[in-house]
């Protein structure tokens, strides 16, 4: 059994010969999120720019003995105005990634996907969780656990393709996707089934590429290969998955805190489909996590300047 961790640190290395990505950190005032941003800072990581109001920034590296020396602070009224200013700074260039601080999500998340002034992409914004999972030997892929709540196939579509793009940034070998329902054969009367039916359709005809994908799925059988040789399963997928798309928002969410607060997992959160990636982090998270979500936004960064630098040379 691997220690926990094990598995962020090797997406951490992955970052050593990577120059800091520039991160717009919005509203880092409570310690968690100020020290994570810091931390991500001194590993090379990032390089963090403070959005936020200065007095109570510096009053929590004060209080909690942070070095702020050498770091650009934009100072904003409120956090509504901290997420407008942390997108801002994404629009003009001057940041490759968004970090959450001590706001809400919504709040974040409203400024990302604003018609004017936002983040969007022709793509739909999705969240993956990176989980380390002590009894895995791979990071295991969680989507969408904190964004769409109740996805349709169209969303779907794209929450797939994110979530693939985002393990080859992330140098997974082979992406195997199993799209999770409550049971693997198809039935008309549970939607989720004939969805994962249609995305395997979809896999087979090249519209979402980039992985091994099958579906329907439980989750027994997406992970456990005992289990998906007593119902005898033929695929490259059973028992064998390192992505896990969740028919809806509640799934995934309890899913995800299932396994970190009873089998001792770890999650790092990663907001995907807008110009930038977004770290997505929770006020109950560990510093593993927030620097691991950091690590993985620079590696997205990274997929995406070589993919622009590629279509650029084309």
């Amino acid at each position: 059994m691997n220690q926990p961790r094990q598995k962020y640190q090797r997406l951490i290395d992955h970052c050593t010969a990577l120059p800091p990505t520039p991160t717009a950190v919005a509203h880092p005032c409570d310690h968690a999120s100020l020290d994570g941003a810091l931390q991500a800072a001194k590993l090379g990581l990032i390089a963090p720019l403070l959005v936020g109001p200065r007095a109570r920034i510096e009053a929590v590296a004060r209080n909690h003995a942070l070095d702020l020396s050498g770091l650009e602070i934009v100072d904003t009224p409120h956090s509504h105005a901290s997420a407008a200013a942390a997108v801002q700074l994404v629009r003009e260039g001057k940041a490759q990634a968004l970090m959450k601080g001590s706001l809400h999500t919504d709040e974040l998340m409203s400024a990302v996907v604003a018609r004017e002034g936002g983040l969007r992409t022709e793509r739909r914004v999705s969240h993956c969780y990176v989980m380390d999972v002590p009894s895995l030997e791979h990071e295991l892929i969680i989507t969408d656990a904190a964004v769409n709540i109740a996805p349709t196939l169209e969303d779907k579509i794209d929450i797939l393709q994110n979530a693939i793009d985002l393990a080859h940034a992330m140098h997974v070998p082979e992406v195997r996707v199993a799209i999770l329902s409550a049971a693997e054969t198809v039935n008309p009367k549970m939607p989720s089934t004939i969805e994962a039916a249609a995305l395997c359709k979809m896999v087979d005809r090249g519209q979402i590429t980039g992985a091994l994908v099958d579906g329907p799925l439980a989750l027994d059988n997406a992970i456990n290969l005992e289990a998906a040789r007593i119902k005898q399963i033929a695929s490259p997928v059973a028992g064998r998955a390192n992505v896990l798309l969740v028919p809806d928002l509640e799934a995934g969410n309890m899913l995800a805190k299932s396994l970190s607060f009873m089998a001792g997992a770890e999650a790092a959160g990663i907001v995907l489909g807008a110009r930038v990636p977004i770290v997505l982090t929770s006020r109950a998270d560990s510093l593993a996590s927030r620097l691991a979500s950091c690590a993985v936004a620079v590696l997205v960064a990274q997929a995406r300047h070589d993919s622009a630098k590629a279509i650029g040379r084309g």
